[in-house]
C-alpha cells in the first residue's frame, strides 16, 4: 500500500471514529457535537501523519506534544464557570480524548483507536443511565432573607430547607429588627408550591430566590 493511500485510510478511520463520538454527544445536546469531534479527530490524525511522513528528519513525538497542548486551548474554551458551578468539563475531556484517538489512527494503531472510541462511547452511555449509584447529589443555591424575631429563626430556616449550615450569611439592623440575608445550598427539590408554603407559613421569612440552575 502506498504512503498516500495509507494516509487516506487512516484519515477516513479517524473521521468515522470522530463522527461516532460526536454523534453520541449530539444526541445529548452538548455544545460540541458531530462536526467538532470529527474535525478534531481528523485534524489530529493529519498532524500525526505529517509528522511521520512529511518531514524526514522530524521528531514525531514533539509534534504529538504540540497537538496535546493545542487541544488544551480548545477544551478550555468549552469550560464555563458561573456562581461556583462548572460546566463543560466532560465536553472538554471528550475533545481531548478524541484528539488522542485521531493521533492513534494517524500512527497506524487501528485497533487501539477503535477500541478507545468504543470505550469512551460506552462510558458515556452507561453513566447516563438512570442508575442511582452513578448519580451525584444535585444541589441548588437559594438566597433566603428573613427577620430575627425570637432568636431561633436560623434553626427554623435550617429545618425548613433541610440544611446544616449557611453557605453565606449577612446581618443588618432595619428599624430595630435584625434582618439576615443568607445563601444556602440544598439537595432538596423545591417547587413553586413549596416556596409559597414556606413564605405563607413563616411570617419572619421575607423572600426566597433561586440563585442558579440545577446542575
Amino acid at each position: 500500500m502506498s504512503v498516500e493511500l495509507t494516509c487516506v485510510v487512516r484519515m477516513l478511520l479517524s473521521m468515522v471514529l470522530g463522527f461516532m463520538i460526536g454523534f453520541e454527544r449530539k444526541m445529548r445536546f452538548k455544545e460540541a457535537g458531530i462536526r467538532t469531534h470529527t474535525i478534531v479527530c481528523v485534524g489530529a490524525c493529519l498532524f500525526t501523519l505529517v509528522s511521520i511522513y512529511g518531514f524526514s528528519a522530524a521528531d514525531s513525538a514533539r509534534v504529538a506534544a504540540q497537538i496535546v497542548s493545542g487541544i488544551g486551548f480548545i477544551g478550555a474554551g468549552m469550560i464555563f464557570y458561573n456562581k461556583q458551578n462548572i460546566r463543560g468539563l466532560t465536553t472538554a475531556a471528550g475533545i481531548w480524548a478524541t484528539a488522542a484517538i485521531g493521533m492513534a489512527a494517524g500512527a497506524g494503531m487501528y485497533v487501539v483507536s477503535a477500541c478507545a472510541s468504543v470505550i469512551i462511547i460506552a462510558v458515556q452511555w452507561v453513566l447516563h443511565l438512570n442508575i442511582r449509584a452513578f448519580h451525584t447529589r444535585k444541589f441548588i443555591r437559594l438566597n433566603v432573607v428573613f427577620e430575627s424575631v425570637n432568636g431561633d429563626e436560623k434553626e427554623k430556616i435550617k429545618e425548613i430547607f433541610k440544611i446544616t449550615r449557611f453557605t453565606k450569611i449577612n446581618a443588618k439592623r432595619e428599624d430595630g429588627i435584625i434582618v439576615y440575608n443568607t445563601v444556602i445550598s440544598t439537595d432538596k427539590t423545591f417547587t413553586d408550591q413549596d416556596i409559597h408554603a414556606a413564605l405563607t407559613g413563616c411570617e419572619f421569612l421575607r423572600s426566597v430566590t433561586r440563585e442558579d440552575d440545577e446542575f
